[in-house]
């Protein structure tokens, strides 16, 4: 009789299973249909991988069955959820950190201003960021490199101020970047080559760069050429919505400035930072005398160079068209060239209005020099959000010979990329060796496999800005590695350890975050976002919700999030994402369903604004 009734029990669940495996193939092929309709918009992702998707994994989400002993029970027997309403159309563009309005509050003495100040818990959103009515999904790379909807950015103002330099210009329902700049009118490509000229591009061995006031990121955008990778920062300013652009073009870029806080980069990061007419005040005097310059140098690799190009360099010929006195711009450049002393940069080419200076690779290049600099008395170098700014030099770390690179010898990209990173091999991060750094790798290659096997247009070019919410060693990056796309690695600031600068290592770019505070970033500026261990790692710091609702503000209408964790936690998080337009479905571990991690997918459905007023 037992036997009867378990056969009975079992056929019983068998049926549901099904039932629900059938329900949720029906959901996806409907939501396929309604998107040819009419009504969706963009390239109606959620019906790729509708069509794409093998339904049958879904029949694995037994919870119940699966989960028993210590592992606990999921409930997910409450499908009830709070619907988020839409916010009101003025915050289409909102930056919650770097917000208009809030800014005109602080001081206006070294851009501090213009830095993060982020809004009390009592005063954030809870409500959906609208697109704009007629967004559209942005071109595929490199298309979308010239060419941008206008309807996602409406913003004309930088096609008649920076009409001269060729920005930007409007042609019907685009915008077309030519690839000019303000120091390179004429486009990007022939400034680059002068460079290329004395900086090893085209070698590989540079790779990473740090673009400071980059406006619309046309240096960035066309340093891809070179398979070089570009962090482009600039303020949310009177230029409006240059960031912006920069990420509806698919270049990587963040709203910053260099004000009163530091880089939230870590120290020895870049290959090469650059600054073209910048309005970066290099020659500040007082208390923060070099501070920007030696701010650039912490965050600059030994051996990697600095580039500075428009004024104050070549000023003997240019000094009337800049209506400028003479001796004050001599004094300017005589302050810069001493300050770079001071840092012991060798100065390796001045032609025209460009300027290139090379760190040096070990401090002992530096100790004979009559005048040394302050240095910083922080142990900890990568300590840097929200940390005050220091006219002091981040000391080199000691090598074993006059003759030896500080971080070790470079390697050309993409060797570095899989490569040992300096920071694994000596030791500096602490419980992670070199046996458990290539497993890591080997992980992530097998995690992303199986990402591909669900999402199958993931590497077809459709996700160009990518973003991964814990980056860890940057092995997500590393795996899904191609030129049609970037990741954007973050470095949660409470992270047990801090591996940014390995990251930076292998050729990848990142950046420090808190996710209990909004990114720096404007709304719908990535197509997929990746989420390991995230919300169990803030499960005490702050509210899930608050997180999703800032991953919501960032990812465009039809982008997708892939968010790894432990069941329970997955429950609760896609009881909240019910309430946000988001379609979803958890799966399990690629190793089966008893592993309690699972893997949540989702889609974000595209809907704009319906000018109405809501309430936040």
């Amino acid at each position: 009789m037992a036997t009867k009734g378990n056969s009975g029990e079992n056929r019983t669940r068998g049926s549901m299973s099904l039932f629900i495996v059938v329900g949720l193939c029906c959901f996806f092929y409907i939501l396929g249909a309604w998107q040819r309709s009419g009504f969706g918009k963009g390239d109606s992702i959620a019906l790729e991988i509708t069509k794409k998707t093998d339904c049958s994994i879904l029949s694995n989400l037994n919870y119940e069955t699966h989960h028993g002993g210590d592992a606990g029970t999921v409930d997910d027997s409450e499908s009830n959820f709070q619907e988020f309403k839409p916010c009101d159309d003025r915050y289409i563009d909102y930056t919650p950190c770097q917000d208009q309005m809030r800014a005109m509050l602080f001081p206006r003495k070294n851009m501090n201003y213009r830095e993060r100040h982020c809004p009390p818990p009592d005063e954030k959103l809870h409500c959906l960021i609208p697109a704009p009515k007629g967004y559209a999904t942005p071109f595929r790379w490199p298309k979308s490199r010239d060419y941008v909807p206008y309807a996602n950015a409406p913003y004309k103002s930088l096609t008649v101020e920076k009409a001269v330099q060729n920005w930007i210009q409007y042609e019907g329902n685009v915008f077309r970047f030519p690839g000019g700049g303000t120091q390179f009118p004429h486009g990007a490509d022939a400034y680059i080559e002068e460079l290329a000229s004395v900086i090893p591009m085209d070698s590989g061995m540079v790779r990473t760069a740090l673009d400071t006031g980059c406006g619309v990121a046309s240096w960035g955008a066309y340093l891809f050429k070179k398979n070089v990778i570009t962090m482009s920062f600039a303020p949310r300013d009177s230029h409006e919505a240059q960031v912006q652009f920069a990420l509806e073009r698919g270049v990587p870029a963040v709203i910053g400035v260099l004000g009163t806080i530091k880089l939230p980069y870590s120290s020895r990061a870049f290959d090469m930072a650059h600054c073209s007419r910048c309005l970066i005040p290099w020659s500040a005097n007082g208390e923060y005398n070099g501070m920007y310059m030696m701010e650039i140098d912490r965050v600059l690799r030994p051996g990697g160079y600095w580039v500075l190009s428009g004024p104050l360099i070549n000023w003997r010929t240019n000094y009337q068209a800049w209506q400028r006195p003479i001796k004050e711009l001599e004094e300017e450049q005589r302050k810069i060239e001493e300050i770079a002393k001071l840092l012991c940069w060798e100065k390796k080419h001045e032609k025209g209005e460009t300027a290139i200076w090379q760190k040096r690779i070990n401090y002992d290049y530096c100790q004979e020099q009559d005048t040394q600099p302050t240095m910083c008395e922080s142990t900890d170098a990568e300590d840097v959000w929200y940390k005050k700014m220091e006219a002091c030099v981040t000391p080199y770390p000691e090598t074993t010979g006059p003759d030896k690179v500080v971080g070790g010898t470079w390697k050309s990209f993409p060797e570095r990329l899989n490569a040992v990173p300096f920071r694994i091999s000596s030791g500096s991060i602490k419980g992670i060796g070199v046996e458990a750094y290539q497993e890591d790798n080997r992980s992530w290659r097998k995690h992303v496999n199986s990402y591909k096997r669900i999402n199958k247009i993931l590497d077809s070019g459709r996700y160009r800005n990518i973003m991964d919410m814990n980056a860890g060693l940057g092995s997500f990056a590393a795996a899904i590695e191609s030129p049609k796309l970037w990741v954007m690695n973050v470095m949660p600031t409470i992270a047990e350890k801090d591996t940014l600068g390995v990251i930076y290592e292998r050729g990848l770019i990142g950046i420090y975050h808190d996710w209990c505070e909004a990114f720096s970033t404007y709304p719908r500026t990535y197509d997929l976002i990746h989420a390991n261990g995230v919300f169990t790692l803030y499960k005490d710091k702050c509210n899930a919700e608050d997180i999703l609702l800032e991953m919501d503000r960032i990812l465009r209408p039809e982008g997708a999030v892939i968010i790894r964790d432990q069941a329970d936690v997955l429950v609760k998080v896609r009881k909240i994402v019910g309430g946000m337009r988001w379609n979803t479905k958890i799966i399990d571990h690629e190793d089966g369903p008893l592993v309690t991690e699972k893997i949540l997918f989702a889609v974000k459905r595209y809907w704009v604004t319906e000018n109405v007023t809501s309430s936040p």
